[in-house]
């Protein structure tokens, strides 16, 4: 294979960039002998043996544990107040070698190099380095992923091939991800038709699935900053919808099953014994719920607590008030983690069976 590396761009940010590129990671590990990986952009970092690694080069290092360096995966990570300092004093010379100095440490110790984009094709234009930039800095041809749709996804899809055709880069094709159960034989069809007139090829259209788009009480106990009472065996537990805790316990257990997310003050301890009863027995896919989130800096009565240690509900309790837990998860971009097996291995599942991941090989071979 003479170009060995493609780049996974979007049309914006959260269209499921990571998922493809997880996703696409583990098929191509499947086909070539050794695969490695590279963010060259980071925005999200975590700090690692004293280094800012994207949180993205950092789950592909976890789950899959590719050749090559963590700090060569993630060459540039973008720290607070760092676009403000460049436009003043920035050299991109600078970030650029370091850039290709990386990817070329990663390129030794493997036959094939993902290299994972951030956002839509300007991203990081402020600085120099847009997605479209680094492709071409790299020389790699581009996969562009977007949301299901029709209209929509093609317009920016055109928006954004439009910078890398600028830079001289090659679309090899498109991605389309979470596409509506109920509409995907539709958008499917039209959405391949409609980018064919414009000599774009379809590489893969992707159902959403909501397990996916699914928060887990691990994730809200971190990103909270809270403290576990009690269910440290359900802190993977996937949740789908959330309920506030403002009603009579009678009333609340209508609105409860899997999947439940029930936030309540630390006070209303009628509630909070209600969801763990409800999980009882044979009623828990109707009557339980999978985490309880208790506000307000409020502990519940000694007695509530040790009824609470003895489920297997992860109940948290967090400083902020109900609102603000609320209005937050609302708002929650939900990233994957290397602890979230399910996730990983329904990403695996959806790229081997909805993207023609040969005909990928096939178009970066000729």
């Amino acid at each position: 294979m003479d170009n060995k590396k493609v780049y996974i761009a979007a049309t914006r940010q959260n269209d499921g960039k990571t998922i493809v590129s997880l996703g696409l990671f583990a098929a191509l590990r499947k086909r070539l002998k050794k695969i490695g990986y590279i963010k060259p952009v980071g925005q999200h970092y975590l700090v690692v043996n004293g280094k800012k690694i994207d949180k993205d080069a950092v789950l592909i290092d976890q789950v899959y544990n590719p050749a090559g360096k963590l700090p060569d995966m993630s060459p540039v990570a973008v720290p607070h107040g760092f676009t403000e300092n460049y436009i003043l004093h920035g050299n991109k010379e600078v970030l650029v070698r370091r850039i290709k100095k990386s990817f070329r440490n990663i390129q030794k110790e493997n036959n094939f190099v993902l290299i994972e984009g951030t956002g839509h094709a300007g991203v990081g234009s402020v600085f120099d380095l847009s997605n479209a930039e680094v492709a071409s800095q790299l020389r790699a041809k581009v996969i562009i992923v977007s949301i299901g749709g029709v209209g929509k996804p093609i317009d920016e899809i055109m928006l954004n091939k439009a910078m890398f055709d600028q830079k001289g880069v090659e679309v090899l094709g498109v991605i389309i991800n979470k596409v509506q159960e109920k509409k995907f034989k539709k958008i499917t069809r039209f959405v391949t038709a409609g980018l064919a007139r414009k000599k774009i090829e379809v590489l893969g259209v992707i159902p959403y699935r909501e397990v996916l788009s699914s928060p887990t009480m691990r994730q809200l106990l971190e990103d909270l900053d809270g403290k576990l009472l009690g269910g440290e065996r359900g802190l993977d537990n996937n949740l789908h919808r959330m309920i506030i805790g403002a009603m009579p316990p009678h009333e609340a257990l209508g609105y409860f099953g899997k999947g439940t997310l029930l936030i309540t003050p630390g006070s209303r301890e009628d509630l909070i014994l209600a969801a763990l009863t409800g999980s009882l027995g044979g009623h828990a896919t109707a009557y339980g719920v999978s985490g309880i989130i208790l506000t307000g800096r409020i502990t519940p009565h000694k007695h509530v607590q040790k009824i609470i240690s003895g489920f297997d509900i992860p109940t948290v309790q967090v400083n902020a008030d109900t609102f603000s837990v609320a209005s937050y998860i609302h708002d929650l971009i939900i990233k994957i983690r290397s602890t979230d097996t399910d996730k990983i291995k329904a990403t695996e599942e959806l790229i081997e069976e909805y993207v023609d991941v040969d005909r990928i090989m096939k178009k970066l071979n000729s």
